[in-house]
């Protein structure tokens, strides 16, 4: 499937959402539509929401108020595994790779995340990160950052999603692994017509991945639009410290 065929029907909707910790709201009125086969990042600078609002997509903190659709249903109250369920991957900040479990091991968490019962390994996931099929017996927390980068695309991948999530999946990572991550995420896009909804530091890889940005300030979206309209002006308003 190319993503480009599906990109005119919607698949993620968030309409005036209110979210945060407890009472304490850190999203403010996020009213935003991801459409299928898009590739999206989430800019903005450090402390704005952009996690905030990853993990309000995926179940993990509840709205206060305003909805959020997946696939045109209301999940605004659906528990964290029913979303993973319905096709929504969620990579965190930091890979949270279980750093005792073997590569395979860690693969294989991905299908707990789907509801389904497995065992063996999808040939189409070392197609994608050939690197993991050398280090399967290998502990998760003995691979260098990038490859426990991969490592957690490729457990997200497990499930077969509709939507993906990353949080800043090039942090700390050098940056010939940063082009391999870009280049897996482009192909996973529009081979398997996934989504991509990416939180990013680095300008440039957002440049060239995404094809859709939002921009956050103050826990509000401030800006919107394609890729080309992603000025060096908008970025020094918005990201520069």
């Amino acid at each position: 499937m190319n993503g480009s065929t599906t990109a005119t029907k919607s698949l993620l909707e968030m309409d005036r959402v209110v979210a945060g910790y407890g009472q304490t709201p850190v999203l403010f009125d996020i009213s935003m539509t991801v459409n299928e086969g898009d590739i999206v990042c989430l800019l903005g600078r450090n402390g704005v929401g952009k996690t905030t609002l990853l993990r309000s997509i995926i179940g993990l903190n509840t709205p206060n108020s305003g909805t959020i659709s997946f696939g045109g249903k209301d999940i605004t109250k659906t528990p964290t595994y029913q979303r993973a369920r319905q096709g929504i991957a969620y990579i965190p900040q930091g890979r949270e790779i279980i750093p005792y479990l073997s590569v395979l091991d860690n693969l294989k968490m991905g299908f707990s995340a789907s509801g389904k019962k497995g065992n063996k390994i999808p040939s189409e996931i070392f197609d994608f990160f050939p690197m993991l099929n050398e280090h399967l017996q290998r502990q998760g927390g003995l691979l260098s950052g990038g490859q426990q980068q991969q490592l957690a695309i490729a457990r997200g991948l497990m499930c077969n999603p509709k939507i993906m999530l990353l949080d800043e999946p090039t942090e700390g990572i050098q940056p010939s692994i940063v082009q391999e991550i870009e280049d897996t995420l482009r192909r996973i896009n529009k081979e398997k017509g996934i989504t991509v909804v990416v939180v990013e530091q680095k300008i440039e890889f957002a440049r060239k991945l995404a094809q859709k940005f939002f921009i956050m300030e103050k826990g509000a979206i401030v800006e919107r639009g394609t890729t080309d309209l992603l000025t060096d002006e908008l970025l020094h308003r918005y990201l520069a410290v």
